[in-house]
């Protein structure tokens, strides 16, 4: 690629902000030119901007140190100079359905980490190792929007990136009654040790609309391009996903233990020769951020942990380990998942990358 396509970040101040800025950083295909926040952020440097709430592992970039940070509702200002941007805005569900769709409508792709628009039901909700497909709905969107460029993709949420992708390896056995329990990172509510000290050595076995989150997405995921009625239609068949999601003292990675019944019953030897010999469509075309494997089979009884195996792939591949049959279930496994790289900004990012290869985004 000869020139980098301009991206924006919005919400670029907030911790998944952050991470898609470090994330950008020397990037092969984009270049973060515009940063965008609220009012109150407007006008500083993003240095100042961010202040002492900078929550990365990684010093911020030295390309967007020095960037002023412009107030993300002067929406014709800022998609003037991006070719698109990063949704990571923190604010209430329609104000943010409300801003994405202002900038979709200026022509500029938003891919979005947000919520807001996951059951819009022809914005496409794509985990692009999965379901690339769903970008095909694209088109009914741009009709209703009336754009000819600009449109909304989101990804799923952070808490079924660590078992979904097995459902989707095993989707020839037909998986039907799953019983999921989530263990999830404190960075999923946006928080360090340093700014929720009460979290350490604590659970809090409640975590505001995860459970549902974790219970219906992936029937979006599984679900189909409906042609007719130009909209995704969620999984009808018999699959259905029950589970607790609970607040555990981690800093990175969502852990799932999960139960599991199939329509047609496999082995185990089956069942992980589909997990290691998955294939996927982003993996093949080479995308930046796509993991050579995606999914990788730990044989230890004691994986995967996440001080070992959080960051696989770069924190874009997902583990999958304890595998055997059960008592009352079919089988029982256990999954993990980086939360804020394969779950949020690392998910979106790659999605862009599909997006740009399939050629949805461009310069303007």
């Amino acid at each position: 690629m000869s020139e980098k396509l301009k991206v924006g970040i919005i919400g670029a101040t907030g911790m998944v902000g952050q991470r898609f800025a470090t994330l950008l950083d020397n990037h092969p295909w984009f270049e973060v030119t515009t940063l965008a926040a609220s009012a109150h952020s407007a006008g500083k440097t993003y240095e100042q901007a961010v202040g002492g709430r900078w929550k990365m592992e990684t010093p911020m970039p030295a390309a967007v140190k020095d960037m002023i940070v412009r107030d993300a509702e002067d929406v014709e200002s800022v998609a003037a100079d991006v070719d698109f941007v990063f949704s990571a805005v923190n604010m209430p569900k329609d104000e943010i359905r409300a801003l994405e769709e202002r900038y979709a409508k200026t022509e500029t792709p938003v891919v979005s980490n947000n919520s807001a628009h996951r059951w819009t039901p022809d914005v496409p909700m794509v985990v692009p190792e999965i379901n690339p497909e769903h970008y095909e709905v694209i088109k009914y969107q741009k009709a209703r929007l009336g754009t000819t460029r600009g449109f909304i993709a989101v990804k799923p949420n952070c808490s079924i990136q660590a078992y979904t992708p097995a459902l989707a390896a095993w989707r020839e056995f037909e998986p039907r009654e799953v019983v999921v329990s989530t263990y999830q990172a404190i960075s999923g509510a946006g928080k360090t040790f340093a700014d929720w000290p009460e979290m350490e050595g604590n659970i809090i076995p409640f975590i505001s609309g995860e459970e549902e989150k974790s219970e219906r997405e992936p029937l979006r995921v599984f679900g189909h391009v409906d042609e007719s009625r130009g909209q995704i239609v969620p999984f009808d068949g018999p699959l259905r996903i029950t589970s607790q999601c609970i607040r555990v003292p981690v800093l990175n990675g969502h852990t799932a233990t999960v139960f599991i019944n199939f329509g047609k019953k496999p082995s185990k030897d089956e069942l992980i020769d589909r997990l290691v010999n998955y294939t996927s469509e982003a993996s093949r075309l080479g995308l930046p951020h796509a993991p050579k494997q995606f999914i990788q089979y730990l044989t230890e009884d004691d994986r995967p942990q996440v001080r070992l195996d959080v960051d696989y792939e770069g924190g874009m591949g997902v583990s999958i380990g304890r595998l055997r049959e059960d008592t009352l279930f079919d089988f029982k496994f256990v999954g993990l998942a980086h939360n804020t790289l394969r779950g949020a900004a690392g998910g979106a990012l790659e999605s862009a990358e599909m997006l740009k290869a399939l050629g949805y985004i461009s310069a303007k």
